[in-house]
């Protein structure tokens, strides 16, 4: 048996005791007054950003009723469509969805993939304030929609999480994809995947754009906690709106 170099096993433990320590302080910092006036801050800029739009989109119409408006064409391409297919239905099980029931899910929306795990507490301790910024943005109409990448320990775990959460997801024999496109894996996972070029663990936020589904923005929720969902890009409607 091929036996791993003294100083790569010595790196292992202390990788790993890196990323647990970092999960403790986010947590702590998520159920903190600060962490929980972080939220509200990005909740508050996305309703200021929403009434900035409105009231400017009042204003052009209401002083330009000669003249025609260009319509922008907000919906995702086939492209984008197909770069997320296929994509499990939380609700119905293990069933991929067709392009057509993916595009109509989709619709109006803006799409994040979301990197997490179960058996992860600041995946766990994250994920109300996620679920709260999701709502304030609803209300907002500002609707959104987030795609589960699954790191956690089975197929079945990953499908009841999903439905938890009331997320679509990454069926789980293609996480993989997704994880070494987007240089996102748990720290757990760093000796399937290795340890350089990773440049976030879990939890984080990849926001895709309607042209070919890119990355719009990377939302480094793992380090930074409810602070980094202030940088989504939510003012972008031309190329985040599905």
């Amino acid at each position: 048996e091929k036996v791993a170099p003294q100083h790569y096993r010595s790196f292992v433990p202390f990788a790993l005791f890196v990323s647990t320590w970092f999960q403790q302080e986010a947590i702590a910092f998520s159920s903190s007054k600060p962490g929980r006036r972080a939220l509200q801050g990005v909740i508050t800029t996305a309703e200021a950003q929403t009434q900035a739009t409105s009231t400017s989109t009042s204003t052009s119409t209401s002083t330009s009723t000669s003249t025609p408006t260009t319509q922008l064409d907000m919906t995702a391409t086939p492209s984008a469509i197909s770069s997320l297919s296929p994509i499990v239905d939380g609700k119905s099980g293990a069933t991929a969805l067709s392009s057509e029931e993916l595009q109509a899910k989709l619709k109006g929306k803006r799409v994040a993939l979301y990197f997490s795990a179960g058996w992860c507490p600041m995946c766990t301790s994250f994920e109300p304030a996620l679920q709260q910024f999701k709502q304030a943005a609803a209300e907002n109409k500002q609707p959104m929609e987030f795609i589960y990448v699954s790191s956690d320990r089975s197929e079945s775990d990953a499908l009841k999480r999903a439905a938890q959460m009331g997320m679509m997801s990454v069926p789980f024999d293609q996480t993989a994809d997704y994880k070494k496109k987007y240089n996102i894996w748990a720290g757990s996972e760093s000796i399937k995947f290795g340890f350089l070029g990773r440049r976030s663990g879990v939890p984080a936020l990849i926001v895709l754009d309607n042209k070919k589904g890119d990355e719009l923005a990377f939302l480094a929720t793992e380090s930074q906690g409810v602070k980094a969902l202030g940088n989504w890009p939510l003012d972008d409607e031309a190329n985040g709106i599905w």
